[in-house]
C-alpha cells in the first residue's frame, strides 16, 4: 500500500486473501491527498443483505476533529485493477461535496462478486485484489487535515493558501470588516477569522441542511465576532433571511401534514359514502327489476282472455 509518487494524485490498495475475507466492511491506511486526509472503506460481501458487488467509498479520515462546518468539494475515481492485458479494469467515477453529515461517498455496487472471484476473470492475483483511487481536490471549506508549510496574509490577517483567495474576496466585497477589530494576537485572529469562514459556510448552506441548533450557534457566534470589532451587519441579514426560510420551512411542514391528515379523513369519508352510494344502486336495481316483474304481472293480470275461435268459451254454450 502507499502513495504513487509519480503521481500525488493517486493511492493504491491492495487488499489481500479478498475471497476468504470475514470482516463485513474493513478500512485502508489513511493516505493525503492536496492537503486532506482520507481512507477507502469497502465492504468485501456488499453494503447490503441483498447486495451481490462490492462496495467501495472514499471516506474523509478523522473527519471528528475538523472544525464545525467543513466541507470538501472532489472528484474522484475507483479503478479495480485487472491484471489480464487483454481485459478492462472496472472504472467509476463521481462528484461529491462531502461534510460532517455525509463523510464518505462511492458506489454501494461497484463491481459483481461473482466476478471479481471468478477464477479467470484476471481480477484477484494470488487473491490480492488492487483498487486504485485518484482524487482531485476542487474546494476546501475549513481547515485542510495536514498543516500546510506557510501561511499567507491578507489585510493582517495569517490565513492558510487555501483559503487567501476567498479571505480577499471577502475584504474587497466588505472593506470595512474588520476596520474596529483590534485584537493584535495573531492566533487569536486566525482563529476568530475561521469562526467568520465557518458563520458563512453556515448561511450559504441550505436551510434544510441547518437545525434549530444550527441556527443557535451561529447566533452566538454572530455576537461574538461583533461584539469584538468585526462589522457584519451583512451577514446578519443573511442568517436572518435563513431563519425565517427554516420558520417557513416549518411552518410550511406543519401545514402539509395538517393538510394531509384532513385529506386522508376526507377520503375515508368519500370511501364510506361510495359504499353507501354502491349500495343505494344496488336496492334501486333490485327496485327495478321488481318493478319490470310487477308491470309483468299487471300486464298478464289484465289480458284479455281471447276470441271464441280459440275454443276458450265451448263449455259455456
Amino acid at each position: 500500500m502507499g502513495n504513487d509518487q509519480a503521481d500525488k494524485k493517486k493511492f493504491s490498495w491492495v487488499i489481500k486473501n479478498f475471497s476468504s475475507l470475514q470482516s463485513e466492511k474493513i478500512y485502508s491506511d489513511q493516505f493525503v491527498i492536496d492537503g486532506c486526509r482520507w481512507r477507502l472503506l469497502a465492504f468485501p460481501k456488499g453494503n447490503d443483505t441483498k447486495s451481490d458487488h462490492l462496495s467501495l467509498y472514499l471516506d474523509v479520515a478523522e473527519s471528528e476533529s475538523l472544525p464545525c462546518g467543513w466541507r470538501r468539494h472532489a472528484q474522484f475515481s475507483f479503478t479495480i485493477v485487472n491484471h489480464i492485458p487483454e481485459k478492462c479494469s472496472q472504472r467509476k467515477e463521481t462528484i461529491h461535496w462531502f461534510c460532517e453529515k455525509v463523510s464518505d461517498w462511492g458506489f454501494t455496487n461497484l463491481v459483481p462478486l461473482i466476478e471479481l472471484k471468478a477464477e479467470d476473470s484476471g481480477f484477484l492475483v494470488k487473491g490480492e485484489l488492487k483498487i486504485v483511487v485518484e482524487i482531485e481536490v476542487l474546494e476546501v471549506i475549513g481547515l485542510l487535515n495536514v498543516s500546510e508549510s506557510e501561511s499567507m496574509d491578507v489585510n493582517g490577517f495569517h490565513v492558510l493558501p487555501s483559503q487567501a483567495k476567498y479571505v480577499k474576496s471577502l475584504f474587497e466585497i466588505h472593506p470595512d470588516i474588520a476596520t474596529k477589530f483590534r485584537i493584535k494576537n495573531q492566533y487569536l485572529k486566525t482563529g476568530y477569522m475561521n469562526v467568520l469562514l465557518c458563520l458563512i459556510e453556515t448561511v450559504r448552506r441550505s436551510p434544510k441542511e441547518i437545525s434549530k441548533n444550527d441556527l443557535a450557534d451561529a447566533y452566538v457566534a454572530l455576537e461574538s465576532l461583533t461584539d469584538h470589532g468585526f462589522k457584519l451587519d451583512w451577514l446578519k441579514k443573511k442568517l436572518d433571511q435563513v431563519t425565517q426560510k427554516k420558520e417557513k420551512e416549518a411552518a410550511g411542514e406543519t401545514r402539509m401534514h395538517e393538510i394531509g391528515e384532513e385529506l386522508k379523513d376526507l377520503k375515508l369519508k368519500c370511501s364510506d359514502l361510495e359504499a353507501q352510494l354502491d349500495k343505494v344502486k344496488w336496492k334501486c336495481s333490485d327496485l327495478e327489476a321488481q318493478l319490470v316483474k310487477e308491470k309483468a304481472d299487471v300486464l298478464a293480470a289484465i289480458a284479455p282472455l281471447g276470441s271464441s275461435d280459440d275454443g276458450v268459451f265451448d263449455d259455456f254454450f
